[in-house]
């Protein structure tokens, strides 16, 4: 069997292996899920397929080149497969880095692609969040939720030694220090030529924004599904926090390490402990394991027809 037959059916394995892994979980999310409002769960589904679009948007808007639309939209699709099997957006950040080498780009220009596409969508997270606050200062109730000063103290000197490693790495290796300049100055020339073309400026930014808009929508209408007591727009602000949260603990899909921030975000946002749990699991059902198998077929006939 030729090599990329066999590269094409590995992710439908990994992904059979990882639903198998979690079954348990899935069949007591789908119980809950079976009680709740079709209609909102609909438009979870939509505003899901939604992100895949505004995913492709900002894509375009990190490159010069035109990518075909098509094509582009169902590699952001394929991507969440390979999102579920590396920690922090490496398998999707892969698909994305061969998606853009099949279509002639050099290595250097699809790394700061890569780059700027990861900057500019935390940067719209971070900011629609704290956007959402200010309107709305009382979403999360965090009084015992959050460590106390001497916790907050100990993760920010953790984050310190971190940054002092890094810079300490980079200082004392020289080939390492000159790699990561050339990268940072082609990065940088890319991000100014992009900007001054409106076309790419407007996809880059208004998809990174619409991504995260749209998955808050997901949350909101899964909370709304479960009858969650909980006002959309603070579902919405709990989701948004508790992904940027999680970012620091980098998991497979951000399973883990997201669903447990966002558990606590709905409690704090008031949410009864139970209807939280189920909601979670719901949002995880609607957003990722229902696209999986699709993702995993779509993931593999694109490795099969060479477009990744």
């Amino acid at each position: 069997m030729p090599w990329r037959t066999l590269a094409g059916l590995l992710p439908a394995l990994l992904v059979g292996a990882w639903m198998a892994g979690h079954w348990s979980v899935m069949a007591d999310g789908g119980r809950d899920l079976m009680a709740a409002h079709l209609g909102w769960l609909l438009a979870a589904l939509a505003a899901t397929a939604l992100g895949w679009v505004a995913n492709a948007c900002a894509r375009q808007g990190t490159v010069h080149e035109r990518l075909p639309v098509l094509l582009l939209v169902v590699t952001q699709f394929a991507s969440t497969a390979a999102g579920q099997l590396a920690p922090a957006g490496i398998g999707a950040s892969a698909v994305n880095l061969r998606f853009l080498r099949a279509h002639g780009l050099p290595l250097m220009r699809t790394s700061a692609a890569l780059a700027l596409y990861s900057l500019a969508e935390s940067i719209s997270r971070v900011t629609l969040l704290l956007a959402l606050l200010v309107a709305f200062p009382h979403a999360l109730h965090t009084a015992g939720l959050l460590p106390g000063r001497s916790g907050l103290l100990l993760v920010a000197v953790i984050a310190a030694v971190v940054l002092l490693a890094a810079v300490a790495v980079l200082a004392s290796m020289r080939r390492v220090r000159a790699a990561v300049r050339i990268f940072l100055v082609a990065a940088l020339a890319d991000l100014r030529s992009l900007h001054g073309r409106p076309s790419r400026a407007l996809a880059l930014w208004g998809g990174s924004l619409a991504f995260p808009v749209l998955q808050a929508a997901s949350m909101s209408a899964v909370a709304l599904a479960l009858d969650m007591p909980v006002p959309a727009v603070h579902v919405a602000i709990a989701y948004l926090a508790a992904t940027c949260l999680a970012a620091l603990v980098p998991s497979p899909g951000g399973i883990g390490s997201v669903d447990a921030a966002l558990a606590l975000a709905l409690v704090a946002a008031g949410s009864p402990t139970a209807t939280a749990a189920s909601a979670v699991l719901g949002f995880r059902i609607v957003t990722v394991w229902l696209p999986l198998v699709p993702a995993a077929v779509a993931l593999s006939a694109l490795i099969r027809r060479k477009v990744l």
